[in-house]
């Protein structure tokens, strides 16, 4: 009985050993799938994820290789051959991805831009890593995007372009994107169990390309009530965002509350600290956002109630944006009361989430500078930024091309900062970016800012016509030695954007570098032809035509492009933009002529130059249709696209050709700030303006009069009225996809 007994007890050990030892293979083959996909392994979900990009970007991931490497004191990746395949070796996903668009620039000639038709192609035979190569990233942190760039660019994206420009900045490096997405379906949850209706919420929000603004504390209602079926669709996109982000080993900028509440919160806390912010740029009163004093109970309750809501759909990564006078006047320039307020808005958010840091744009010590540097002297900015421990900081230098604020506050007092450039303003579309300026500023401020410079990053406003640039700035982030000589790089990005190695490319690229990439991108820069026609000063608040070298020799670069054997996407949209660019241009040499002809009463010359000039917008029209970018009925069908009823789809298009166009209401200070040569805007909006410009100076001329006094008047009310009419009413259909050959209607734009 007892041998029996300790017979069985031997066999349920035994039995137990094999159960353990199945049970361990089990969780072993199970975390081993979870490193697998198309029955490849992985060592780690890391390596896993650089695959699916390379899979996403290349079609070809089987020709690689990723590997883990261990952490060390910075980013880093390693490029080695293994066989018929490229190892690409990096600490995290994101490390490895810079490795492979190195690779993939640099061994192979493919350009991956941040659209998803801007792909270049791989070579049947993929080039042979000769010697091992490792590259370390020169900052920790690279951050991108600007809450206007969510207007501007991106408010009708779906889930396809957002998965390639995710790709895209992780391919770049990137692993700080600010991710606002999706932020007022957790709004609404706040206000509405606060004690406030469906339509009075939905009311609070503007419409969907406005709400960047919104969400800056500068505008609330105007374009809403934003439809709930929005909502609901941002929300799921979000999830989608934040998810394929952190996968790649980056850190979303989630948002947090700033004090911007609708003004009906007053009714059910009357006792609670509301006012009025001040106006901005001439929205009427009823459209101005009110805030709520950080030094108020209530604040630190909404804080901690949105964060916990946000944080259970978004999750978080415990960094968070908040500005809060971004283009707006405090009630007070006291530094006490300046330093009480941001003090009351970090203990809100320190509760709330212990980790978190705060991160925020310093445009506004740019753009309310004569306020925040009062006297020379830096007393409010200091006391804003040090009423809160720095090491819970991180501050965006974001304008460094045109001031570099760190410069002008002991590099901000040793809080953590972020170098950025800029480049654009409401997606105009014009050549502007100085690349020897951008280098030579970033150079000196990794050698004389200080320790506290922990990255690199660009606040750009809208995605321009300039996408190299963006880039170029990501890759300084790296001690990439093809940055070494901008000769030597420009001739590496003739082969990039060309898909070709030739003489006449590399001169083209030389050429840009030097004599038409000499000035930085300031507000307004559009061509004339964009812009409210008028014989002084134009109309348009924001506008600035300057350009800052001979058009014959922009010629000369087309001609050199032309001729260079150039093919691909890259290559195509260059030569169509440059083309753009030296059409405008022409467009107001010619008119000089025309004011010329004006000024001596000449009706024949007159005449003649007005058809001319109109000749020029079906020109451009018929050359920018040939591109995807530069399609307004592409901007359109997305926006429409996500209405779920005609009547939805009819307002999101309205949201969308206003932003274009008048920006707010008939006649607001920002029409014209976000125009673009696009087909179809160019062919009937802008057109459509010089033609009555053209019929008012016939008119003037005719009768022996000026175009000045009441006619002026009466002109600017005739067009003001069209710009109403035209994203009011929505009159045309424009067309959606590219038509047209490149090469061709370059030749005819040039008269070859």
């Amino acid at each position: 009985m007892q041998q029996h007994s300790a017979n069985t007890t031997r066999s349920a050990e035994e039995a137990l050993k094999v159960y353990n030892m199945k049970k361990t293979i089990l969780i072993l083959i199970a975390a081993t799938s979870a490193f697998a996909g198309c029955g490849r392994h992985f060592d780690s979900q890391d390596a896993k994820a650089a695959y699916e990009l390379a899979e996403r970007v290349t079609g070809k991931a089987g020709a690689f290789v990723f590997e883990t490497l261990p952490a060390d004191s910075c980013d880093y990746f390693t490029l080695r051959q293994e066989g018929r395949k490229v190892a690409i070796g990096g600490n995290n996903a994101n490390s490895m991805a810079v490795g492979l668009n190195y690779y993939l620039r640099y061994c192979c000639g493919v350009n991956i831009g941040w659209f998803g038709w801007d792909k270049g192609k791989l070579p049947d035979h993929l080039p042979v890593i000769a010697e091992p190569v490792r590259r370390n990233a020169r900052v920790k942190s690279r951050f991108f995007l600007n809450y206007c760039t969510y207007g501007y660019t991106m408010p009708w994206w779906k889930w396809e372009q957002w998965e390639h420009f995710i790709d895209w900045m992780a391919l770049n490096g990137i692993n700080m994107p600010l991710a606002i997405t999706g932020q007022e379906s957790v709004w609404y949850r706040v206000w509405t169990e606060l004690g406030l209706g469906d339509e009075e919420v939905r009311s609070y929000f503007t419409g969907p390309a406005h709400l960047p603004w919104h969400r800056m504390l500068n505008i609330d209602r105007w374009g809403g009530p934003l439809p709930a079926s929005w909502l609901e669709g941002q929300e799921a996109l979000q999830k989608k965002i934040v998810r394929r982000e952190r996968e790649l080993n980056m850190r979303p900028v989630l948002p947090a509350f700033a004090g911007h509440v609708p003004p009906e919160l007053s009714r059910v806390y009357p006792e609670a600290k509301i006012e009025m912010m001040s106006d901005w740029a001439g929205f009427a009163e009823e459209d101005r956002p009110w805030f709520l004093d950080p030094e108020d109970s209530l604040f630190p309750v909404i804080q901690r109630k949105f964060m916990d809501k946000q944080t259970d759909l978004y999750g978080t990564d415990h960094i968070y944006g908040i500005d809060i006078f971004n283009e707006m006047i405090p009630k007070s320039w006291d530094p006490d009361y300046l330093g009480r307020v941001s003090k009351g808005v970090y203990e809100s958010l320190a509760s709330a989430d212990p980790d978190a840091i705060w991160l925020q744009m310093t445009w506004l010590f740019y753009n309310e500078r004569k306020y925040w540097f009062e006297g020379d002297s830096d007393e409010r900015v200091k006391a804003f930024l040090t009423s809160y421990p720095a090491e819970r900081s991180v501050l965006l230098d974001y304008y460094c091309e045109r001031m570099e604020v760190w410069r002008n506050t002991e590099s901000y007092y040793g809080i953590p900062f972020i170098w950025c450039y800029l480049g654009n303003f409401g997606g105009n579309t014009f050549l502007a970016g100085d690349i020897h300026d951008i280098s030579e500023r970033l150079e000196k401020a990794l050698a004389e800012a200080g320790p506290n410079l922990q990255g690199i990053g660009s606040t750009l406003e809208g995605f321009d016509c300039n996408p190299f640039l963006y880039q170029f700035l990501f890759e300084k982030a790296w001690d990439f030695p093809e940055h070494g000589n901008l000769d030597a790089y420009a001739a590496a990005l003739s082969r990039l954007r060309c898909g070709t190695d030739s003489e006449k490319a590399r001169m083209a690229w030389k050429t840009l570098f030097d004599k038409i990439y000499v000035q930085r991108s300031v507000p307004g820069h559009s061509p004339i032809m964009n812009l409210r026609p008028s014989f002084g000063r134009s109309s348009s608040y924001h506008s600035s035509v300057r350009f800052n070298y001979e058009n014959d020799v922009l010629r000369e670069v087309i001609e050199e492009f032309l001729e260079s054997g150039g093919s691909g996407p890259a290559y195509e949209f260059d030569l169509v933009n440059l083309t753009r660019q030296w059409l405008s241009n022409g467009f107001e040499q010619k008119f000089a002529l025309y004011k010329e002809a004006y000024t001596n009463c000449d009706k024949e010359a007159l005449s003649r130059l007005e058809n001319e000039l109109l000749g020029i917008f079906d020109t451009m029209d018929s050359l920018l249709a040939s591109q995807p970018y530069f399609l307004v009925g592409k901007w359109i069908e997305d926006a429409r696209s996500w209405g779920s009823t005609t009547e939805e789809s009819d307002y999101f298009e309205t949201n969308a050709r206003n932003l274009l166009t008048s920006w707010g209401d008939r006649g607001n200070l920002l029409t014209d700030y976000a125009d673009r040569s696009w087909a179809g805007l160019t062919g009937s909006y802008y057109k459509g303006r010089w033609e009555l410009f053209f019929a008012a100076v016939d008119e003037a001329v005719g009768a022996g009069e000026k175009l000045e006094g009441e006619r002026e008047e009466a002109l600017l009310d005739a067009m003001k009225d069209f710009e109403y009419e035209w994203w009011s009413a929505r009159p045309g259909t424009f067309p959606s996809v590219p038509t047209g050959n490149v090469k061709e209607l370059v030749r005819m734009t040039l008269g070859r």
